[in-house]
């Protein structure tokens, strides 16, 4: 039987699979080959015990990608999810995480979720923040069910790693998307039992047919010290169009004259908000290898 692992604790391995889970446990030829099963990884199994609904994992497909931060394979995409208002924006932490995306090379689609809460000069302000950074935007409202169609035409057919603070909405969109997958994650939430006191884990939870989301732990706390502050000015977009117009080749848009970056911020071609993030993580990366 072919399944997804949508959550691993333990040496356990819950797989999806004929839109049931199964516990499982690894075959030890994983552990020979140095091979550990990650969250989002297709696999085959055996089962073993189908009214108790355990299993064996024999076969780990090949991943089509693979996150190191979190460790998840098979990751199609990303949605980070932010707030309008209620709480506010935090967009430092918004471009940490773009950041971390652009890095691992996943596509990310932004979405502001509350927008019945702030008018539409703000709407407007948040949109144009990262209009040029080829991110998509999506303004939403799941309380007046504003945006869940074009929320669900990005995801639909992937896997995506879903994030944002706590109180922005995620789960009142994952409800709206697909309100049958509540019952499904209720059973999948009795079967991980074991996992209910653990550091929380990345988990898969399913709202369509080939559709997944990864409810994504720990994004309050991203960080990148394993990066080189020179490489930083590659992970913005919105950079690469005004670099060639910077006097000195491989400059990084902080104090250097004639800066074809720094000119488009001035002239409002670049959001500022983007670049004082920029030049923050530039001198957070600059003090941490002075360290």
């Amino acid at each position: 039987m072919q399944g997804k692992i949508i959550k691993g604790i333990a040496g356990f391995y819950y797989v999806y699979a004929g839109h049931s889970v199964y516990e499982c446990k690894a075959k030890g030829i994983f552990r020979n080959q140095k091979v550990k099963p990650l969250v989002g990884d297709d696999v085959e199994i055996t089962v073993l015990n189908e009214a108790d609904k355990l299993g064996n994992i024999n076969t780990i497909c090949t991943r089509r990608s693979e996150l190191i931060r979190p460790a998840v394979a098979n990751v199609d995409q990303a949605l980070v999810v932010f707030a309008s208002a209620a709480p506010a924006p935090n967009l430092n932490l918004l471009d940490r995480f773009l950041l971390m995306m652009e890095r691992q090379q996943i596509p990310t689609t932004i979405c502001f979720n509350k927008m019945e809460l702030v008018d539409d000069d703000r709407l407007l302000e948040l949109q144009q923040i990262y209009r040029t950074t080829g991110y998509p935007v999506i303004m939403a409202s799941t309380y007046e069910e504003h945006g869940m169609d074009r929320i669900y035409e990005v995801l639909e057919g992937r896997t995506t790693a879903l994030a944002g603070p706590s109180g922005v909405g995620k789960s009142s969109i994952m409800n709206k998307l697909n309100p049958e997958a509540n019952m499904e994650v209720g059973g999948i939430s009795q079967k991980i039992e074991r996992g209910k006191h653990t550091t929380r884990h990345s988990e898969m939870i399913p709202v369509g047919e080939n559709t997944y989301l990864l409810d994504t732990p720990g994004f309050s706390s991203i960080y990148f010290y394993d990066m080189e502050a020179e490489t930083l000015k590659r992970y913005y977009p919105e950079f690469e169009t005004y670099e060639p117009e910077c006097r000195f080749q491989g400059c990084n848009h902080m104090g250097e004259p004639d800066c074809g970056v720094k000119q488009a911020v001035e002239a409002g071609r670049i959001a500022r908000s983007r670049y004082e993030n920029y030049r923050l993580f530039f001198e957070e990366l600059k003090s941490k290898r002075r360290k």
